[in-house]
């Protein structure tokens, strides 16, 4: 493939504009719940509703990318994404600023799972591949500290709004270069048509659950406005699971979930995105709400976490797994972020930084040597034609992942605050509901070290970056 190097940076800068999106945005929450005299529960609408429509359309717009070709999907996406941006600027209220985030998470839908399909095809399996998740995580990471560090200054003088025009100027040239440099091509599958009733369900069913798990933060598990939805959503994915059953040309074979180490994978990628997005939440919360911290001084407080990703993630984690496999790096994994999350249960309202950075720091190591390890795995064994599938299963896993860990935690830290939906913020009740919902993250990761034990081992063979057949 010509341009390679080209194209690879080109799927980086996809995956950079959704991380960056979500950090600045991270930032931002408590002067956007200011501006608009919001509640807590209420505020996570501004990640939740971008959430819900990535999480349900990954699926459709990977097979998509399959069946009319990834460019084409994906160039689509990068001006949704980017249009979206630029409205969400100029939202003049809380219900139209979720309304385009709503919009976004259908941009970042196409392009991010375009993106990981492209790179399957892109980098043979192997060591070569593991190499290029590093410099992928590498990268990614230090957008995550610029994007965190960025949203910081530029919420401090410029206001909330400069963090969704942000993207505007990276979406631009983005889209300019991937009309030139992405190879055109149809799609790999011979079928011209997607599964309909497939691509009907799964997107329904994941929406749904995913609203729901969002409204148990707001409303309570007890909520019909939970339980119906999560009900529905069991219904309708079950419906999916029929409908694939019985296909001729299944949207999602089932043979492929039951392959190797796919099944574990992406149930381990679920639990270790849903530790992540609850606890950034809570420490994004508890750094500016109780600590007093501004935005620009929470950013700085996210850097040396990011750092972590950046060294260790993007040039030590592919050498880990090429020497001791993904499953006991992900065993590893799975332990560090339990300690991690652990030492972070004795926050407290006169606490400081440095009583957390011990927590943060081993949480975060956990994590960068893990989530390369588990996508390695969850697309082990690929077959060609097969990559927006893969891509959609793992990114969708990931995606669903985050507002499942916003919605629980959340929902045991209001179980235990008072002061939850009032508006109001009681330091001492508030804390208390984050420790409860640090003891639940701390649980979610001893599941997530029990899953690893069934990940097969995926090793690189002996070829060295840039030495393998898709390099050029």
């Amino acid at each position: 493939m010509s341009h390679v190097k080209l194209v690879f940076v080109l799927i980086i800068a996809a995956y950079f504009l959704d991380i960056i999106d979500a950090s600045i945005v991270q930032i931002a929450l408590p002067t956007i719940q200011k501006q608009f005299a919001t509640s807590l529960a209420d505020l996570q609408w501004v990640y939740g509703a971008y959430a819900l429509t990535l999480a349900g359309f990954l699926m459709l717009m990977g097979r998509a990318g399959d069946v009319y070709g990834q460019k084409r999907i994906f160039i689509i996406g990068l001006v949704i994404f980017t249009i979206a941006s630029f409205s969400g600027g100029l939202a003049p209220s809380l219900l139209a600023l979720i309304f385009f985030r709503l919009v976004q998470g259908v941009g970042a839908a196409m392009t991010t799972v375009t993106a990981f399909a492209i790179f399957i095809g892109l980098f043979p399996e192997g060591r070569e591949r593991n190499r290029a998740f590093g410099i992928i995580i590498a990268v990614l990471s230090g957008g995550f500290a610029a994007g965190a560090s960025a949203g910081g200054v530029l919420t401090t003088f410029f206001g909330w709004r400069s963090v969704m025009f942000v993207n505007v100027p990276i979406g631009i040239v983005a889209i300019i270069l991937s009309r030139r440099y992405l190879p055109s091509a149809d799609g790999w599958l011979k079928n011209p048509h997607l599964d309909v009733p497939g691509a009907a369900t799964v997107t329904a069913g994941t929406m749904l659950l995913v609203y729901g798990l969002t409204n148990a933060a707001i409303l309570g598990l007890a909520s019909s406005l939970t339980t119906v939805p999560i009900i529905l959503s069991v219904f309708v994915l079950a419906a999916f699971l029929l409908i694939e059953s019985r296909s001729k040309l299944p949207l999602m074979p089932l043979s492929f979930i039951s392959r190797g180490s796919v099944l574990a994978a992406n149930t381990l990628a679920l639990v270790l995105a849903s530790i992540v997005g609850g606890i950034s939440f809570i420490l994004t919360i508890y750094l500016q709400t109780i600590l007093g911290y501004s935005p620009i001084y929470a950013a700085i407080g996210t850097l040396p976490g990011a750092l972590i990703f950046f060294f260790v993630g993007g040039w030590g984690a592919a050498r880990i797994i090429d020497r001791i496999g993904a499953r006991r790096t992900l065993l590893a994994s799975s332990a560090l972020v339990t300690a991690g999350v652990a030492f972070l249960i004795p926050i407290s309202p006169q606490g400081s930084y440095f009583t957390i950075l011990p927590g943060m720091l081993v949480w975060a190591l956990g994590a960068s040597i893990g989530f390369p390890a588990v996508n390695i795995a969850a697309v082990a064994g690929t077959k060609h034609g097969e990559e927006g599938l893969a891509s959609g299963v793992v990114n969708t896993s990931f995606r669903v992942g985050f507002p499942i860990g916003l919605a629980v935690l959340l929902t045991v830290a209001g179980a235990f605050d008072p002061s939850s939906g009032t508006g109001s913020v009681n330091a001492a009740s508030t804390v208390t509901g984050f420790q409860y919902a640090l003891v639940a993250g701390t649980l979610l990761g001893v599941l997530g070290f029990a899953i690893a034990f069934f990940i097969k081992d995926v090793k690189g063979p002996s070829e060295s970056w840039g030495e393998g057949p898709g390099v050029t």
